[in-house]
């Protein structure tokens, strides 16, 4: 978690590095936005509305470490000292679920990148498609108006020099937006995971924390029994940064990389084709004393601990993804 044990000591400082933040601003680019051309004006949307999403991830992740730093001093102007213990280490968890939406935000924000090379290649196309309908255009014109002019001929050449060089950008397109599109949401649903798997062991360190709170009522007049879980609550933070820090990738019941390899081939051998024609012409285990249902399960409690950090099976490599 690579953060104390306790927020309010770190009340004069940031709590963890946290992900550069995206810089923002006035620009010409954001000026010309708006005027794109037709072939990738629908991309463009789609990038412009992820910006928007990376955005609200991040502000999220900030609302929620600001979130457990009130909690942390609430908790500590109780006068409880069970209350003021847990509600400090509750907020540690918190801090830390804030600042994986930023790791997430940033992920996203990578993904949006790489859409941005099919976007830049549809803006390259379109010239291209412009140029060769601008000289057919004028082809019919002339034909219609003077058949037997002499630029025809010229016409058409250019027209025949036009469609190879379409033919080039169109090609160049297909490979370009199959490959980036493959490339950004693998990316993306990488960073998914991994969030939610980082969340799944947050949570359920934090529900371990509120098991060593003791809300049995008591009477007025009796004294409530002396906190005695601090250890306790100090060896969960230690567990949950344990957990994050032997997380890792691993292979789902989805095997992308022998659907990968798969395509590939499938993709090489119409390669081969088109050019010979041219030629031519995890369920998680839960801990705390938790049910799979959020139920209480009285066997796990009395268990010792088991992480709830999933582990890769024998033989499988992490895939890593950019």
């Amino acid at each position: 978690m690579n953060r104390s044990l306790s927020i309010r000591s770190n009340k004069g400082s940031s709590g963890s590095p946290s992900t550069p933040a995206r810089r923002k601003g006035f620009s010409f680019a954001s000026l010309r936005g708006s005027i794109q051309p037709e072939l990738s004006r629908r991309l463009y949307q789609v990038i412009k509305s992820t910006n928007n999403l990376v955005s609200a991830h991040e502000a999220a992740g900030r609302e929620r470490e600001t979130i457990a730093k009130q909690l942390s001093e609430w908790g500590e102007q109780t006068g409880d000292e069970a209350v003021s213990d847990i509600s400090d280490k509750v907020g540690v968890v918190l801090s830390e679920l804030g600042a994986q939406e930023e790791t997430y935000a940033h992920g996203l924000d990578e993904a949006r990148g790489v859409l941005k090379t099919i976007r830049n290649t549809e803006k390259s196309v379109q010239p291209s498609r412009d140029a060769k309908g601008k000289i057919a255009d004028e082809i019919q014109r002339l034909k219609l108006k003077e058949p037997q002019s002499t630029r025809l001929v010229i016409l058409e050449q250019e027209l025949v020099r036009a469609e190879a060089e379409n033919l080039v950008a169109e090609a160049q397109l297909t490979n370009i937006t199959r490959n980036k599109l493959k490339e950004a949401y693998d990316a993306e649903f990488a960073t998914v995971i991994e969030r939610a798997e980082k969340q799944i062991i947050l949570a359920k360190h934090g529900r371990r924390l509120l098991e060593l709170l003791d809300d049995s009522p008591v009477t007025p007049g009796d004294a409530r029994r002396a906190y005695e879980n601090g250890a306790a609550a100090r060896q969960v933070l230690n567990d949950a940064e344990d957990d994050l820090r032997t997380w890792e990738k691993n292979a789902d019941s989805y095997n992308s990389l022998g659907r990968d390899d798969d395509l590939a081939r499938a993709s090489m051998a119409v390669g081969a084709d088109a050019d010979s024609s041219r030629s031519e012409t995890p369920v998680m285990t839960g801990a705390g004393g938790f049910s799979a249902d959020g139920g209480h399960n009285p066997v796990a409690r009395d268990s010792a601990y088991v992480s709830p950090t999933p582990t890769s099976h024998d033989g499988e490599e992490s895939a890593s993804r950019g």
